[in-house]
């Protein structure tokens, strides 16, 4: 029983198998070889349009490229206060992008920003000579808070960035528990919402170690080769890593271990509802729920060999808690089972 995160879980059986079958093959190195085409061929079907695609190692890989991409002298990112990219990627993006300012969006405890308030942010860098320019928007789908934009939402954001002339990314490395969570097709969360580049997670959901760059707009992803070479992510055995999607892909096994996680959560949600000793601090939607719990229950949990991991209070949260409270992030995964739901139960 293991709820510290989605990170923590192996990789699904099917994806194991397919590693073991690729290890005994010849194939093209440094992603030329007719597999990694052919994984490209069908993320195209998927998206409903043409795509370039290049695989990396991590999501952190991913995301810092993406905004490499498209990045300006002295360019300025827009993100969520909350994001992965601002607070848990050791300056990556920083690095990969030549020094870009993350420029922080307030938003609620829920981890997503709204359009006005990222139109209010974007106002105050005009764009002068001392300030920057403005170069990208990043949004997080699902969120850090393990809340889901909906298509509106995302629109919304799109439209601002693109009247401010800027690109939009969106960091997906929930982005299949997204998908299952509003039963949409992967076109319509992406380019038909106005996204131009999207990281997309397989690591947290099944594979071993797989996250790609989509590109919706080829043209955007010119300097990508020589970027992706540079930031050490140009593998040269990259079939490991396209026959994980390829694997992933079929049968559309990413979206049922999706769906699983999500139902996973769901039960866990109602595990929490039904204790007298823990409550749901916000709800979700995804495979991520945040719990609060008492000093009491959490150590007892921890003595039954159970990872905990304590999240920080949202500011719009401060004094909602008693002193003997605090946060706790539970995350199922496609590995979680349904006894393992009933062995937390009965601990709360």
């Amino acid at each position: 029983m293991n709820f510290a995160s989605d990170n923590w879980a192996g990789a699904h059986k099917a994806i194991s198998e397919r590693l073991v079958a690729e290890s005994g093959k010849y194939w093209t190195p440094y992603g030329a070889s007719t597999l990694d085409e052919d994984v490209e061929r069908k993320l195209s079907r998927l998206f409903e349009r043409e795509v370039k695609v290049f695989f990396v190692a991590t999501g952190t890989a991913a995301n810092s490229l993406s905004l490499a991409a498209v990045k300006k002298t002295g360019g300025i990112i827009f993100c969520h206060a909350d994001a992965h990219i601002i607070h848990h990627e050791g300056g990556a993006v920083e690095f990969m992008t030549g020094g870009a300012k993350l420029v922080p969006v307030s938003g609620d405890s829920q981890g997503k920003m709204s359009a006005s308030q990222l139109e209010k942010t974007m106002a105050r860098y005009p764009g002068d000579l001392h300030i920057g320019q403005k170069m990208a928007i990043s949004i997080t789908q699902a969120t850090e808070a393990g809340t889901i934009y909906s298509l509106d939402e995302i629109r919304a954001l799109s439209a601002a960035a693109k009247q401010a002339g800027l690109a939009i990314h969106m960091d997906g490395a929930r982005f299949s528990n997204a998908i299952a969570a509003l039963d949409v097709s992967p076109a319509e969360m992406t380019w038909k919402s106005g996204i131009d580049i999207l990281s997309l997670g397989g690591t947290k959901n099944g594979c071993w170690c797989a996250e790609a760059i989509v590109f919706f707009n080829p043209e955007q992803a010119r300097d990508m080769p020589h970027l992706r070479k540079r930031g050490a992510n140009l593998f040269s055995k990259s079939t490991f890593v396209s026959a994980q999607f390829d694997e992933w892909l079929k049968d559309d096994l990413w979206l049922k271990l999706a769906r699983h996680s999500n139902r996973m959560a769901a039960q866990l949600a109602t595990a929490v509802a039904a204790s007298r000793s823990a409550r749901l601090a916000w709800e979700t939607g995804s495979n991520q729920l945040f719990v609060v719990l008492p000093d009491e229950t959490a150590a007892k949990m921890t003595a039954a060999g159970v990872p905990l991991m304590q999240w920080d209070t949202p500011e719009a949260m401060e004094g909602r808690l008693s002193a003997d409270e605090k946060i706790y992030r539970f995350v199922t995964s496609f590995a979680t089972r349904d006894e393992d739901i009933v062995q937390l139960a009965a601990l709360l």
